[in-house]
């Protein structure tokens, strides 16, 4: 069976500026701990392709590849996937966004499967992934409620 994460953090901020600040692909690495750097590769409306290299790795082994994401601001939702999957078979990706009364709920749902020739497989990298999630939507969240308060 294929893996399959699903994580959600509640944002005390509201919806437009969760929004801005987490689909601002070029300020990601100000953001998000793990990614280094991006680069824009081609931008036609709504869908951009880019390529995400991250910090190296505790083995010193630095990842990078390139995926596509297109956000639909009408649907409060944003659809991703690896281009170029590395040890993926696939990767696809969807952030859903939510205007709640007590602030933005972020929601991240990744499916994907590992080649067998990857180093680790799809419970593995499921397990990675939810702790990783975990991490990054804490650091996303303490980053934009504190725009959030400077701003407010």
């Amino acid at each position: 069976m294929p893996g399959h994460t699903d994580n959600t953090i509640l944002i005390n901020a509201p919806l437009d500026l969760v929004w801005d600040v987490t689909n601002d692909l070029e300020n990601w690495p100000q953001l998000f701990s793990e990614y280094a750097a991006v680069e824009v590769l081609d931008r036609q409306g709504q869908l951009v392709r880019f390529r995400l290299t991250m910090h190296p790795d505790e083995n010193g082994q630095v990842w990078s590849w390139v995926s596509e994401r297109e956000t639909d601001r009408d649907s409060l939702a944003v659809r991703a996937r690896r281009v170029e999957p590395g040890p993926f078979e696939f990767m696809e990706i969807r952030w859903e966004y939510e205007d709640l009364p007590q602030g933005t709920s972020m929601r991240w749902i990744q499916d994907f499967a590992m080649k067998p020739t990857a180093p680790v497989d799809d419970l593995g990298m499921t397990d990675r992934i939810n702790r990783n999630s975990k991490v990054q939507m804490e650091l996303i969240r303490a980053k934009v409620e504190h725009r959030a308060g400077a701003a407010g």
